[in-house]
């Protein structure tokens, strides 16, 4: 079986992320970044899935050449390959456009199993993983937070605010799978060591037969119009009730703040 991971490399959210300015796209090379903290739980399923059965592991990640780090960190976790699109051109894309150029590798690589994480950290829209699939025809079993393999058949545990759905398909299939299906592993000493002479093939749109004008800014449906930074955190507002005044004084500000 051929399992391919879909990695996002995105900025560290606890580093001081920032919009470039030329076109309010977000800062991806100027930034401390790392593999999407989402898709970690996506490369343990796939890991999980290996290891109870025969299957190779991919990692592919589109991005610029720092998102190289975040096939790193698969192959360290003991993935068995990556990938990494590498284009000047795909800068800018939105969710459209990615989808695209994730579907051409998918179908490149002849994935019989694509994994992906439920979101990515920097957008969160969550919506490729239902864009690549029906790009590749495949059906897909997604948000799942509990992950069984079974031959050809995936199943999974869809848990709701109220209740849970089974859901399964056959192979070849999508699958994404949430931040409660597992917990992802550290790399070892070893993984790390290993990861060194793992293959890593680097592609760019010329070899998936996509063309500049298919991504980038200009061809996205979205753009970020604005950017303006977060102002300060300011003093609270402390309410004291020495003559018991405190809960009108309570009221009072909520109701001004219109928080009530």
């Amino acid at each position: 079986m051929k399992i391919v991971v879909c990695a996002k490399f995105v900025p560290d959210a606890t580093a001081d992320r920032r919009f470039r300015s030329e076109d309010n796209t977000v800062d991806r090379a100027g930034v401390d970044g790392l593999l999407s903290e989402l898709d970690e739980y996506a490369v343990e399923t796939a890991l999980t899935v290996k290891e109870a059965g025969d299957a190779e592991v991919t990692v592919l990640t589109v991005g610029p050449e720092q998102a190289a780090d975040a096939v790193k960190k698969g192959l360290q976790m003991g993935a068995d390959a990556g990938v990494h699109v590498l284009d000047d051109a795909i800068h800018g894309s939105d969710a459209v456009a990615t989808s695209l150029v994730l579907a051409k590798a998918l179908a490149k690589l002849e994935a019989d199993l694509v994994v992906f994480g439920m979101g990515s950290t920097d957008g969160g829209m969550g919506v490729v993983p239902a864009m690549v699939s029906e790009r590749l025809g495949l059906p897909a079993v997604t948000l799942g937070s509990e992950v069984s393999v079974d031959g050809q058949t995936v199943r999974i545990r869809r848990d709701g605010d109220t209740a849970s759905d089974t859901v399964e398909g056959t192979l070849p299939l999508v699958l994404s799978v949430s931040d409660q299906a597992n917990e992802p592993r550290y790399p070892s000493f070893k993984g790390i060591m290993a990861a060194k002479k793992k293959p890593v093939e680097t592609w760019s749109l010329a070899d998936l037969e996509v063309t500049p004008e298919q991504v980038g800014g200009a061809s996205a449906w979205t753009e970020v119009v604005e950017v303006t930074a977060r102002p300060a955190r300011t003093a609270g507002t402390i309410v004291t009730d020495e003559d018991g005044s405190g809960a009108a004084q309570l009221v009072e500000f909520l109701s001004t703040n219109k928080f009530l």
